[in-house]
């Protein structure tokens, strides 16, 4: 059995988290919960998608994430000529002691931090090449296998598919994305700082927090954060209500999550507890992370598009028709022992 979490452990992951937390409020302004919600989701060693129109902060952020985490970060811009290759890398012909023979040589997707940036400018085909990938934490080629870096993470920015010359992600892909988090633009408040701190062309630095050491303890105690059976439960009945036919509020969602989907919000809210400092998940993390983890994962029909319905409605909805069958947690609940 996985030995869970000490308060003392709980307490020790705070101050790298807060200090986390603060350097990166001074790259995105007025976005705290954008900020804790995109640590849930890396937390949770998941990969994200961040959407929203040009020019809200998704690709500064991406930068100062990999300065405060040491991580080796790589940009990829799509755009509708990129090729798979240009992704995963390439076998070479090489001559190597008088004879010829393929080398494979690594393309960008080999580094910690991915930045996948304007990921449905790319056609389907390219957009592909992240499938193992994300899935599977390797590529492969010319049937070897070649490990990707361990923290390996894919945050991708998208623009709102209904503006000209996006494709929109298949399925298959959006189901690898643990989160979607939608930008919003900022309010009057907070554009006003950015005009007092920020000037054409400056380049931002963030002062690094962690090495990629630390970065993987964080992780490791997240895995080690108790999941009540109760909550394990509740995960389990919101993503089965999802399906057609198992709740009023997926009357019109024509495809319901995944099993990854369970997983996911397992690990989400496991993530989430770490972050706010308790030791054990809660019906509140569910909550909080359900919208993230679910909405781009449902597939609705054609009236339910037509009339204007979200993914995130209809969470929304099942997270007011789904009961939790009992109060919330209290907040330092314990495993019982035998």
């Amino acid at each position: 059995m996985t030995e869970h979490l000490s308060e003392q452990e709980i307490a020790a992951s705070q101050t790298p988290l807060n200090r986390l937390r603060e350097v990166l409020g001074q790259v995105l302004f007025g976005q705290e919960l954008l900020l804790d919600m995109t640590l849930t989701g890396l937390l949770a060693r998941g990969h994200i998608l961040l959407e929203g129109l040009p020019g809200l902060g998704k690709t500064e952020l991406v930068k100062a994430l990999g300065q405060a985490l040491g991580l080796d970060a790589r940009r990829i811009q799509f755009t509708p000529d990129l090729l798979p290759g240009d992704i995963t890398g390439n076998p070479m012909l090489q001559e190597r002691n008088g004879t010829r023979e393929f080398v494979f040589q690594r393309g960008p997707i080999f580094a910690n931090l991915v930045l996948a940036d304007e990921i449905n400018r790319a056609s389907p085909k390219t957009q592909s090449a992240l499938l193992e990938a994300m899935a599977e934490r390797r590529v492969s080629s010319m049937g070897m296998r070649h490990e990707l870096p361990d923290p390996f993470f894919v945050l991708a920015t998208q623009n709102p598919i209904e503006l000209e010359g996006t494709y929109p992600l298949p399925e298959a892909q959006l189901d690898r994305f643990l989160f979607k988090l939608n930008i919003k633009a900022a309010g009057a408040d907070v554009l006003e700082r950015i005009v007092l701190k920020r000037r054409l062309g400056d380049e931002l630095e963030t002062p690094a927090v962690m090495d990629i050491d630390g970065w993987r303890t964080l992780t490791d105690r997240v895995q080690r954060v108790y999941l009540p059976v109760v909550v394990a439960n509740y995960i389990a009945r919101l993503v089965h209500a999802t399906h057609p036919g198992q709740s009023q509020a997926a009357a019109r969602v024509k495809f319901g999550a995944s099993p990854r989907a369970a997983i996911g919000l397992a690990a989400a809210v496991r993530a989430r507890a770490l972050l706010q400092g308790r030791i054990n998940a809660s019906f509140e993390d569910v909550q909080a992370t359900a919208v993230a983890v679910l909405q781009h994962r449902l597939v609705l029909d054609y009236h339910a598009r037509l009339e204007g319905d979200t993914g995130e409605g209809v969470v929304n909805a099942l997270l007011a028709e789904i009961s939790t069958q009992g109060a919330p947690l209290p907040a330092t609940l314990k495993e019982p022992t035998a």
